[in-house]
């Protein structure tokens, strides 16, 4: 906007150091020169600012601020880089001692800046149409808020801050409808519902500063110290261009509590702004969930019930976002994974996104799905001991200290991977029942989360492991066991991450030494030669491992178990039987997996049975055929994959026979006592693996109950139901044991290699 003859600029000031004041008096007499006339400035304190808006000559509003440019600190001495690096100071705006070696030594890193300006008049207009309020104190805010845009060029989008949320939320004629709304509601008073909802925005809203993410960004590279940070660039080009219309909003997979310090250098070094992370107040303590908190996280109650003033509160805070194009996080499983696969998603916070963006006048908001993983996690043991019975320990200080000490140890790689974005725009179109719709989207992200986890040799290792009970390994077992998933990875197009070529034995040997570091495996080393194995109660661990890449491999398992169920039953219609049969089992362990819809299931099904035979379909109706069909599959993956969630839910199936129908279903007694009844048959070697000893599958394996009726039901058909579902479940345990001994089977004709091949291996092992 340009001035007028009649409209004097009036420059507004903040407070300032004596080295900034000398600054900017310095650039304000070159202003006055240069048109000629001398230009009126402004403290902004609340006397000055009173008067300002008395005023009835219309000035035209500039603020000012001075700032110091950062140096990149190339030519300093590193002790003085460090040293600068961890004081806890907006990168903008050093201390006075800086501020006077700046000037002295490099004054060319001083600028003023000049917010965009205004004219008195324009800021009355928009304070009446926003609803109204105090005009020095809006005049105050508007300035700082100019600034801090004019900021944004000299750091970069990582700050895209804004330090009057809550004033801009509350301070509109939309906020006092609503509480005028939701007092008739409740049968509150205004001045309640107000004082409620403006604490709930106090008590969520990130008021970010960039002292706190200065602080944040060196304590999270602190933290996760113990990781490299592994990023698949390749979606970040479309990100960026979606994000200059759109707010996007990251639903990563939730493994680890470092998750938001590895994604968040992540998006930054890829030219995304900070995201406002929404968290469960219960790791907001001191001192981190201050730091937090003016960082961008977003702390919201794990529970709020039928707290109506907090849920309206949480929604118009959201819809602030969207309106400003902020970039919101969550994760989308509500808790981190136990069992290292992706949990159901939580529907709650989508919610309140959807009914956000109804209000917003966004045109679109898109749903960035985003996969994490790990080659290894310090907090695995204590999730598996959890699954075990364990109670969980709070957080809280004493807690944070001790996983942050345990980061100091090499943990390997924490891979980065960004999925297919989601228009929720056009999910919510695709389906008129928003309820439906928002449940759909959720699976959607979880599908494409899925879809880019990438298979790793760490992953691929445990599943050796897991599928071989307690026998112990040699590197060329290993190799013969796995080096057939190579070509079944490259034929699936499967995404990977480092490298997984399991036909090298090097490849392997670095896969073990790490899980052997971590105490996962164990190394024997007498005898003629080394052998690995599982270490003592760390089936759990391991299966997480394994977890983060089974969903690969769910299709192929089921058609590795229809294949058996087509030797067993001898199918009078082999096609349609065994489609029967898939579609079954697949809703056997719906609550366990994401699956795609049943056509797209139908033509996975295809696939996997043309890579184990591309004639399949000429001779399923030749039992023989068949049968020698299953007898070439290379490498059997049924039992690895599916075994321990099926005796995990046998478990569950059993009980159930056994219990009483009653409406008062204790489900904590009830999980303790399976994981009882699972440990009693483990040790009787009536299970194959510790692994199915989980309160995490138990009680997915009562989900699934609930769902046939199978749980609180009292009527007289209950005993039947139960005992059909322990029958379905015995028969594909038997069936996938059978697979099993099928694979043993196969590793006992591996030809022993020669005494001078075991020296040769164990002397290019690690550790020698």
């Amino acid at each position: 906007m340009t001035d007028t003859p009649t409209r004097q600029r009036v420059y507004l000031t903040e407070t300032m150091t004596e080295a900034e004041a000398g600054v900017l008096r310095t650039w304000i007499a070159g202003k006055s020169t240069a048109a000629g006339v001398p230009v009126a400035t402004v403290a902004i304190t609340d006397r000055n600012l009173t008067d300002l808006a008395k005023r009835t000559d219309d000035p035209l509003l500039s603020p000012l601020r001075v700032v110091w440019i950062p140096d990149s600190g190339r030519r300093r001495n590193p002790a003085v880089r460090l040293r600068e690096a961890l004081a806890p100071r907006d990168p903008l705006h050093p201390g006075r001692g800086a501020q006077r070696r700046t000037l002295r030594t490099d004054p060319a890193r001083v600028r003023v800046i000049e917010g965009e300006p205004a004219p008195l008049s324009d800021l009355e207009r928009r304070l009446t149409e926003s609803g109204g309020g105090s005009l020095p104190e809006y005049i105050r805010r508007q300035a700082a808020l100019a600034l801090e845009r004019a900021e944004l060029g000299l750091l970069g989008s990582q700050y895209k801050v804004s330090r009057f949320v809550v004033d801009e939320i509350t301070d509109t004629r939309r906020f006092y409808t609503g509480t005028l709304d939701l007092a008739e509601q409740l049968g509150l008073t205004v001045a309640e519902v107000d004082k409620r909802a403006r604490a709930d925005l106090d008590e969520m809203v990130a008021t970010q500063s960039r002292q706190a993410i200065a602080v944040w960004d060196r304590l999270g590279r602190y933290f996760s110290r113990a990781y490299r940070i592994d990023v698949d660039t390749s979606r970040f080009e479309e990100l960026r261009a979606l994000n200059k219309e759109h707010s996007l909003v990251f639903l990563p997979s939730h493994r680890s509590y470092l998750d938001p310090l590895v994604l968040r250098p992540a998006l930054l070094a890829n030219g995304l702004p900070l995201n406002h992370v929404m968290g469960g107040l219960n790791v907001g303590f001191w001192p981190i969930g201050p730091i937090s908190k003016r960082s961008g996280t977003v702390f919201i109650r794990r529970k709020f019930g039928t707290d109506e003033v907090y849920k309206w509160s949480l929604r118009e805070y959201m819809r602030y976002l969207l309106t400003k194009r902020f970039n919101l996080e969550w994760y989308i499983e509500g808790g981190r994974g136990r069992t290292g696969k992706l949990r159901p998603p939580r529907f709650g916070l989508l919610t309140y996104l959807t009914k956000a963006f109804r209000v917003s006048g966004a045109s679109d908001v898109y749903l960035v799905p985003v996969a994490l993983s790990y080659d290894q996690l310090y907090e695995v043991g204590a999730m598996a001991a959890e699954a075990h019975g364990a109670e969980k320990k709070p957080e809280g200080l004493r807690w944070m200290v001790g996983y942050v000490r345990a980061q100091g140890t090499r943990n390997g790689v924490a891979h980065v991977t960004i999925g297919r974005p989601l228009s929720l725009a056009e999910a919510l179109r695709q389906e008129p029942d928003q309820r439906l719709a928002i449940q759909k989207a959720a699976f959607e992200v979880c599908h494409r989360i899925n879809e880019v986890t990438p298979v790793t040799a760490s992953s691929l290792v445990m599943l050796a492991f897991l599928g071989i009970e307690d026998r112990a390994l040699t590197v060329p077992e290993l190799g013969f066991i796995l080096g057939p998933m190579v070509d079944y990875i490259t034929a699936r197009g499967l995404p990977t991450a480092g490298d997984v070529d399991l036909n090298d034995p090097r490849v392997i040997r670095k896969a073990l030494l790490t899980h052997v570091d971590s105490g996962v495996l164990r190394r024997f080393d007498k005898g003629d030669e080394r052998v690995y194995y599982l270490g003592k109660d760390q089936h759990l661990v391991a299966a997480f491992y394994r977890n983060n890449t089974i969903h690969f491999l769910v299709a192929r398992a089921i058609a590795e178990l229809v294949l058996q169920a087509a030797v067993d039953e001898h199918f009078d219609d082999p096609i349609a039987d065994g489609w029967a049969e898939a579609k079954r089992i697949r809703d056997l362990l719906k609550f366990e997996f994401f699956f795609s819809d049943r056509d797209t299931f139908e033509r996975e099904m295809r696939t996997e049975l043309g890579l184990i035979d591309p004639e399949w379909e000429s001779f399923m109706t030749d039992p023989g055929r068949t049968e020698t069909m299953l007898a070439s599959v290379r490498p059997y993956l049924a039992h690895r994959v599916l075994l321990p969630f099926l005796e995990a839910y046998q478990v569950v199936a059993d009980q159930l026979v056994l219990a009483p129908p009653s409406k008062a279903f204790d489900e904590k007694a009830f999980i303790t006592h399976c994981l009882d009844v699972a440990q009693q048959r483990r040790l009787r070697q009536q299970i194959a693996s510790s692994e199915s000893v989980s309160g995490e599958l138990f009680a997915t394996a009562l989900n699934l109950a609930r769902n046939r009726d199978l749980v609180e039901a009292v009527d007289d058909g209950v005993k039947a139901r139960r005992e059909a579902f322990a029958e379905e479940l015995r028969v594909l345990v038997a069936r996938l044991r059978h697979i099993r001994a099928l694979a043993h089977a196969r590793l006992d004709l591996l030809t022993e290699p020669t005494p001078g091949d075991l020296r040769a291996t164990r002397s290019e092992e690690p550790g020698q």
